[in-house]
């Protein structure tokens, strides 16, 4: 048994890899199949994870929502450094559904006060003002959430890669093309050669829909 959780990345993008276009708009790259497989693999998760700039831009519920319904949703985790969660956001309004955690940094105010309803807040800052996705993937073992689906956003993403948290990839592509200036998938990691790039190995390839799903194991 492991000290922290595992991590599946979640990915839906186009042929070239964007999530959206430069303006921000993501919906939908991929078809009602695709999406619903992603909702199978939300709940056969624990918990959901996904970055504040995910809430702020989308307002995304997180749930589960399978047929039938499963009979527990996932834990759904925000990872939010600044306590910038809105108050109003659906997640927040939602803890009656399931429940619903903000994974901040370091704050000298309690962020109870700043919520309504039965958030939850682990402080798991790296000391610099930043989540730290090692002591994130830590609390959430330690609450007994083995398993977690990570949705991004880029920069999300992008920090569980470079820390080598990530064990497995879901990737949805579309048959579509954004160009380069849409967003990105996963944002810069910040390499300075390629052998310092991770290595990984395509385990299945399925098509959904009109989609193709690959599933890539770390190397």
């Amino acid at each position: 048994m492991t000290a922290r959780a595992t991590v599946t990345l979640k990915i839906a993008t186009s042929l070239d890899s964007r999530i959206a276009l430069s303006n921000g708009v993501s919906q939908w790259i991929t078809g009602p199949e695709a999406r619903a497989k992603a909702h199978e693999m939300r709940a056969a998760h624990d918990a959901v994870l996904v970055g504040v700039g995910t809430v702020v831009a989308d307002d995304p519920l997180l749930t589960a929502r399978t047929v039938p319904l499963p009979e527990k949703q996932p834990v759904r985790i925000v990872a939010d450094s600044r306590l910038r969660t809105p108050a109003e956001s659906r997640l927040v309004q939602s803890t009656a559904t399931g429940r619903v955690v903000i994974a901040h940094a370091e704050t000298a105010t309690t962020p109870e006060a700043s919520y309504p309803g039965d958030l939850q807040f682990w402080p798991v800052g790296d000391g610099k003002g930043r989540v730290s996705p090692a002591e994130l993937l830590r609390r959430a073992r330690a609450e007994s959430l083995d398993r977690i689906f990570l949705e991004g956003g880029g920069q999300l993403a992008a920090s569980f890669v470079g820390a080598g948290l990530v064990e497995r990839i879901e990737w949805f592509r579309a048959p579509i093309l954004l160009g380069g200036d849409g967003i990105p998938a996963i944002a810069p990691l910040g390499l300075s050669s390629i052998d310092a790039a991770s290595h990984w190995t395509l385990s299945s390839t399925e098509a959904v829909g009109g989609d193709i799903l690959e599933t890539w194991l770390k190397a």
